[in-house]
């Protein structure tokens, strides 16, 4: 775990952020570890790695995320095709807000380098949002409204969800790191929409 530390605190050093995107071109380790048995164990066959973002809260950056979808995904290039977009440019990769369908076959694997409980900025979840498909705000705020259930966990677990499933965390609390790092997976048959010849 405390290569992986030293890692993340490299690349948000190099980035001068606490929210660092595409980890896998930014550093081998963590390329590897996405590809790692310790993480394809959680995964079907065939689910490639498709985004990869350091999120580490901090005394100097220490922000709230509000209850939401993750409804986004990092691409190669830009593509006009149906159900794609809006389109958006993050961090210089073309981003585009994906099909139903292809959110529902996703998963994302969250490991945490540091303890991640209730003061410390624990990620909050609406279980069995995720079944819901793409929800729009109005009931976002209403499942919301009575809070969810905090995800309080360890260094070096792994809490696994899918991108639908709505989620918010608070600030820390505490005056230290809450690393973690996200990593989303598609399967590979899926991620090519245009017809095959």
């Amino acid at each position: 775990m405390q290569s992986c530390r030293d890692e993340a605190q490299r690349l948000a050093r190099e980035a001068g952020s606490a929210c660092v995107r595409h980890l896998q071109r930014r550093s081998e380790l963590f390329r590897q570890l996405a590809l790692s048995p310790r993480f394809l164990q959680f995964l079907p066959k065939g689910f490639i790695p498709v985004r990869s973002i350091l999120f580490d809260k901090t005394p100097g950056e220490n922000w709230p995320v509000l209850w939401h979808q993750d409804l986004s995904i990092a691409l190669i290039v830009r593509v006009e095709v149906e159900g794609y977009g809006p389109w958006s440019i993050k961090d210089g990769v073309p981003h585009a807000s994906a099909p139903t369908p292809l959110l529902e076959s996703m998963i994302t694997l969250r490991l945490h380098l540091d303890d991640t409980g209730v003061d410390n900025g624990a990620l909050c979840v609406i279980p069995g949002s995720h079944r819901l498909g793409r929800i729009n705000a109005d009931e976002i705020a209403a499942l919301s409204a009575n809070g969810g259930e905090i995800c309080a966990c360890r260094p070096g677990e792994i809490l696994k969800m899918s991108p639908l499933l709505v989620h918010s965390s608070r600030r820390s609390q505490k005056l230290d790191h809450r690393r973690i790092l996200h990593f989303e997976y598609a399967p590979q048959h899926g991620l090519d929409p245009r017809p095959k010849i």
